[in-house]
């Protein structure tokens, strides 16, 4: 069997820009939610003078990451901002010194087993850097025996987005000795990287590297979009699908981002936790499109006026065109998960005129698990979660396939969001009766 999938354009104008660090910026504004899961909590005031790779904000629960200071400076206020999700979010406001003092207390982790590895990789803060934003040490805290296949994620399949190739070519040793760590302490039979095939100086590169390490390998795949999806990756390197509300694990399967191994090996070798990112920025409205190394927190703002603009940008995204996320102010800082900041001009940005659905059937076709976008919507239309449910809305990744095949421009991928939310709301609902009807009962019984 074959997932479907579509052929976007890649656009990989930046393959070649080695990353370039931008000046430290005036302010940054550190956002508290930036994972999957609870956010963390300030530990730091205002007033108080932070240093880089100090802890700003510890997890907030099991499901949560550290936050650690990007710049030298001082905690100018705690504010809020609407995040590009539309909820409120706690910030911690830092005013920079230039200076980018270290803090005194990094050091290399001491890790001896699988578990001290994991709890180095929570203190590390990081999280899936493709954009996912899942806490890594949680991902990585698995009974090791469970775990027959690592593949890391080098796919990069999203148009424009080149960061995690610079990770590839610039830091191959680390995510190779990433790789390693990994290899020590779940004993997998095998650990692949996965790289589409329109990166071949990537492949070449980490074959070269990964030579004389034992059951690594290189699996150059097709490019086609979205070959870096968990699932889609997990079936074509491992012919493993993962059924519908299971995880990577329970098919004996551990996916990590590339650029997320990397960062985790360079904070066992140095102590130094994530505090910046490589960012692709590009797109229509950009004049010199590049990779920009920023500290976490960096406005928007500034990075565009480092790489310049050809004109006023009318959409700007977190990520890629086809998942990415519509920022809602220029003032949005840079994430732990931003992969890339991509503006568009008036011309790009427009959004398509949708007209009637023709039954076509491309958005099934092309869709990576055969779901059915123009039933779905209907089923949405009408209000039929039971009709959502079989339909298996939740199975949806969200990657766009069906919007960008729909001839027709409707607005699928928007609708399989609605959709899921939709289904969410009424299986609590129906959770909830349930419960109240089984107390009730026990209620009589105990009369």
């Amino acid at each position: 069997m074959k997932l479907h999938g579509i052929h976007a354009p890649h656009r990989k104008n930046t393959v070649d820009s080695a990353p370039t660090r931008l000046p430290v910026p005036p302010v940054i504004t550190v956002p508290m939610s930036m994972n999957i899961g609870a956010p963390a909590k300030p530990v730091v005031k205002p007033g108080d003078e932070v240093k880089v790779g100090q802890m700003i904000a510890e997890a907030g629960g099991f499901m949560s990451a550290p936050i650690y200071s990007g710049v030298s400076g001082k905690v100018k206020r705690l504010d809020e901002i609407v995040s590009a999700n539309g909820r409120f979010d706690t910030v911690i406001v830092i005013e920079t010194d230039g200076a980018q003092t270290m803090w005194e207390g990094i050091k290399p982790p001491v890790v001896t087993d699988k578990d001290s590895f994991v709890e180095a990789v929570r203190q590390c803060g990081c999280v899936g850097l493709g954009g996912a934003g899942f806490p890594t040490s949680v991902k990585l805290n698995v009974d090791p025996d469970r775990v027959h296949n690592i593949i890391i994620n080098g796919a990069e399949c999203e148009p424009y987005i080149t960061s995690d190739t610079r990770t590839m070519i610039d830091s191959a040793d680390d995510v190779i000795y990433g790789a390693q760590l990994l290899q020590k302490y779940y004993t997998a039979d095998r650990i692949v990287i996965g790289i589409e095939d329109n990166k071949p100086q990537c492949v070449k590169i980490m074959q070269e590297a990964g030579k004389g390490v034992p059951s690594f390998e290189v699996a150059s795949l097709p490019a086609l979009y979205p070959q870096g999806g968990e699932k889609v990756l997990i079936y074509n390197t491992t012919g493993e699908i993962v059924p519908e509300g299971k995880l990577p694990i329970d098919v004996g399967a551990i996916v990590i981002n590339c650029t997320t191994l990397a960062v985790i090996a360079k904070y066992i070798k140095t102590g130094m936790p994530l505090v910046e990112k490589v960012v692709t920025v590009d797109g229509s409205a950009i004049a010199n499109p590049q990779n920009v190394i920023v500290p976490v927190g960096t406005p928007i703002q500034n990075v565009l006026d480092f790489v310049g603009l050809k004109c006023e940008p009318k959409k700007v995204l977190y990520g890629g065109p086809m998942m990415g996320t519509s920022v809602p102010s220029l003032e949005a800082p840079v994430m732990k998960n931003t992969n890339a900041i991509l503006a568009f001009d008036a011309k790009d940005a427009e959004d398509p005129v949708p007209s009637s659905c023709i039954r076509c059937g491309r958005c099934v076709a092309h869709c990576p698990f055969n779901l059915m976008p123009a039933a779905i919507e209907s089923a949405y239309n009408n209000k039929e979660p039971e009709t959502l449910k079989a339909l298996k809305v939740n199975l949806c990744m969200e990657c766009g396939c069906c919007s960008f095949s729909c001839p027709a421009r409707r607005p699928l991928v928007q609708v399989n969001k609605l959709a899921k939310a939709m289904l969410n709301q009424y299986n609590a609902e129906q959770k909830a009766a349930a419960e109240k009807k089984a107390a009730k009962e026990k209620e009589k019984e105990a009369v």
